[in-house]
């Protein structure tokens, strides 16, 4: 590992644990210490699918018990909300985010070994299961990012600013139809984590989501797992669970392109815009091989000189989760489903890759950042000016750096 930036994550990792323990304002307190992305004084939450790629990191970095505390903030608002938020801010209380929950608690699980602890996991686990399966289920049996909840006072705030994301001019009177179009349109991506993006256009509350199901697929099959661990019956129900969504999940495959796709549920149409995300079925362990085989033929247009593009080339609303933008959970899941279906040498190139692209900007710039431009090997601005991170970069190059034999 580059020994400026271990120096630097040595004196800036612990600087991201806060402690609030009361409500304060929109902030949501929690009862532990809690992780959020940064050192600076934006994004001073913790937030849900972020956390699992920092935790990555934390584990090899010797911080388990930060990680617990983690987990159980997290807990902590699965009980008090019936879900994990997007993050501990009020204003996040309609959304949620990609369910990495139940890969937490297996990682942290696979460390310590309490069984006790597994328990109360496993009940929590549960409960952020039926939020899913209850209020996240299409007409299809599959799930996407598509929520109701109106937060009647920030329609008109979300309608311009959802437009100018996605680079449109917002109506001077727009209508109520309007408003709430755009409203449940960025719901979607917001709780998607790829927020914006051209995958779901303005249908992602429409949508079959690809990612989501896929991760539902894990969920189902750690919860499987963690049955036999607690010794308490329940497997064969995972295991019915994860066999039915397999197979529903066959509406996903788009025979045409030869790629998993988000669908809309209502129009039966594949989206037009791939990416990172049709790789989340090899990353799952549910695609076949044959399946595999035909998705890698994505993979040379996402593999740009300095990472592994969110989004394929052909990007129509040029959004910071498109080309030509590298972020370090789409390394991460890159890395895992190539890994995972016998890729090894491009596995390992993504490895690779991304570490030299993080220390080669460290140098230039003395930081880690957000997101990175995989053709310029910089900082990325898209949609708003780059931002200094921790987070996510520090975990998944620390993960790297293990992988690779360098930590």
């Amino acid at each position: 590992m580059n020994s400026k930036i271990k120096c630097f994550l040595n004196e800036n990792i612990k600087k991201t644990v806060k402690l609030t323990k009361e409500d304060s304002g929109n902030l949501i307190g929690l009862p532990l210490p809690y992780t959020t992305p940064c050192v600076a004084d934006n994004y001073q939450e913790i937030y849900y699918w972020d956390t699992y790629f920092t935790n990555a990191g934390m584990l090899l970095w010797g911080m388990a018990d930060q990680v617990k505390n983690n987990i159980e903030n997290m807990f902590f608002l699965v009980g008090k909300y019936g879900f994990m938020p997007n993050g501990n801010r009020t204003f996040y209380l309609n959304r949620s985010q990609p369910p990495f929950l139940s890969e937490m608690v297996k990682d942290l699980y696979a460390v310590t070994g309490d069984k006790v602890w597994l328990a109360h996991a496993y009940e929590m686990l549960e409960k952020e299961y039926a939020f899913w399966q209850g209020k996240r289920v299409t007409t299809t049996g599959l799930n996407g990012y598509t929520g109701y909840e109106i937060f009647e006072n920030v329609l008109e705030k979300n309608y311009g600013y959802y437009l100018r994301r996605t680079g449109r001019e917002a109506k001077a009177d727009p209508t109520r139809e309007d408003l709430l179009n755009a409203y449940f349109a960025g719901v979607s991506v917001y709780e998607s984590g790829w927020d914006c993006n051209s995958r779901f256009k303005d249908r992602g509350h429409k949508m079959d989501a690809i990612d989501l199901n896929s991760l539902l697929y894990i969920m189902e099959e750690n919860m499987r797992a963690f049955a036999i661990e607690l010794q308490n019956g329940e497997q064969g129900v995972w295991e019915q669970r994860k066999a039915e969504r397999k197979a529903k999940m066959a509406q996903l495959w788009n025979g045409e392109r030869g790629l998993f796709m988000d669908r809309d549920f209502e129009t039966g149409e594949f989206s037009t815009y791939a990416g990172v995300a049709s790789f989340y079925p090899l990353y799952a362990g549910l695609a076949t091989k044959e399946q595999a085989k035909s998705t890698m033929a994505l993979f040379d247009d996402l593999d740009l000189e300095y990472g592994i593009s969110a989004g394929e080339s052909n990007a129509q609303w040029n959004c910071q989760w498109d080309y030509p933008n590298v972020w370090a959970p789409m390394q991460f899941i890159m890395y895992k489903a190539l890994k995972n279906y016998g890729y090894e040498d491009k596995a390992k190139a993504v490895a690779e890759k991304y570490v030299r692209l993080v220390e080669s900007v460290f140098e230039k710039t003395g930081n880690l950042w957000e997101k990175y431009d995989g053709n310029t090997g910089m900082p990325a601005c898209s949609e708003y000016k780059a931002d200094p991170m921790v987070g996510w970069t520090a975990g998944v190059y620390i993960f790297f750096n293990n992988e690779l034999g360098l930590l």
